[in-house]
């Protein structure tokens, strides 16, 4: 039998992290089965899921990861499935939309547009945001299965992009996919 973890794990950034948090995972036989990383100002955080043989226990992993010889010390949060993911069947919800706003930064917009979104029922199934300039842009991934006709939705987003002085474009992610991602032939 195995079991199953979630783990985070924070760091300043320097060349080497995935590597060597991904060695201690292997280290301890631990399969990955998925992991998403970014760097935000300077710091790495990363969450990942590993499947692991029954006897290795979250202290194993955060002793594992600990012995790391590094001149960073790593924020490590570790949690144990109690029925484990099902990483390769779960798709996308087909009413899966992508929203980009932007506008002048100011304090509240991701709680505006995250309001926005809890009021209609909408899931946020992921958020980039950037700042450059005085210029803010965010990105969403909505899961829309749960909500309002997408006629109200998109009556509603002009009202709230008129009044929050935002610029929005919503479309599908399957479109949105096809328009920016990189073809490598």
């Amino acid at each position: 039998m195995s079991k199953q973890m979630i783990i985070s794990v924070m760091s300043k950034d320097r060349p080497g992290i995935i590597a060597e948090i991904t060695g201690a995972i292997y280290a301890l036989k631990g399969d990955l089965a998925d992991l998403n990383q970014s760097i935000l100002c300077g710091y790495l955080t990363m969450i990942l899921i590993a499947t692991f043989e029954e006897d290795i226990t979250r202290e194993d992993v955060l002793a594992e990861i600990s012995h790391i010889q590094s001149g960073e010390k790593f924020e490590v949060l570790i949690k144990e499935m109690d029925i484990p993911i099902e990483i390769a069947s779960m798709p996308l919800p087909s009413d899966t939309y992508i929203l980009t706003a932007q506008g002048k930064n100011r304090s509240g917009l991701v709680h505006s547009i995250s309001q926005f979104c809890f009021s209609h029922g909408i899931n946020i199934l992921d958020l980039a945001t950037t700042l450059t300039g005085d210029q803010y842009t965010m990105v969403l991934q909505l899961d829309l299965r749960n909500t309002a006709s997408m006629d109200t939705i998109l009556a509603d987003l002009e009202i709230f992009s008129r009044d929050s002085g935002l610029k929005l474009v919503i479309q599908h992610n399957d479109i949105f996919r096809v328009t920016h991602e990189i073809g490598l032939h």
